[in-house]
């Protein structure tokens, strides 16, 4: 699904091609271990509206953080080289994925159901389930990296200008549903405690 990371390995693809698979990589260090760990039980926590909370407030502000700093990178014109594009790529895989409260409810419900109907199968199914799984995010992202990065090529300067404020943009966007579903859960949380 689009989401935060796309938008990133798109505007990191403009000076990186291989941005988008070191994206993957970053993305695969957050979920393996998590697919793992929700088999083993763990999807329950990210159930808990605290760990709503607390992942959409972190990944929300961390979203602001990196979509401000390429509007700024925009605005001074660097030679759109961005702050972002010149950032570590695999870092923002992590950072991405794990503060991204959509990825993880996700693993939790729908993630966990095939997981589990995988490792009902057997271990070897459950194995390459994951691997599968990644390598779709690998393929994707190293696509979107790719296409990017010749697209700077063929838009020339003013439109990957474009083409990194549509990504800014929808970073922002990202960022801002982020905070206010988490602001939304811990003003409800707060008002059935009052009740």
């Amino acid at each position: 699904m689009p989401g935060p990371v796309t938008a990133a390995a798109i505007a990191m693809g403009t000076r990186n091609r291989f941005a988008g698979a070191l994206m993957a990589v970053g993305h695969g260090i957050v979920e393996f271990p998590l697919m793992i760990l929700i088999v083993l039980g763990v999807g329950r926590i990210l159930k808990l509206p605290t760990a709503q909370i607390v992942i959409g407030l972190a990944g929300g502000v961390f979203l602001l953080i990196m979509a401000t700093q390429m509007l700024k990178s925009l605005r001074s014109a660097e030679k759109q080289e961005t702050k972002v594009a010149k950032s570590a790529p695999m870092l923002a895989g992590i950072i991405l994925s794990a503060g991204n409260p959509y990825f993880l409810l996700w693993w939790a419900t729908i993630g966990l159901a095939l997981a589990t109907t995988a490792t009902g199968i057997g271990i070897w199914a459950f194995v390459l389930f994951a691997i599968v799984h990644w390598l779709c995010d690998l393929v994707w992202l190293s696509a979107l990296s790719w296409a990017s990065f010749k697209g700077s090529v063929l838009l020339g300067p003013r439109g990957m200008r474009i083409v990194l404020m549509i990504c800014s943009a929808a970073l922002l966007v990202f960022g801002v549903v982020f905070i206010y579903t988490a602001g939304s859960t811990l003003i409800n949380l707060i008002l059935a405690k009052s009740h």
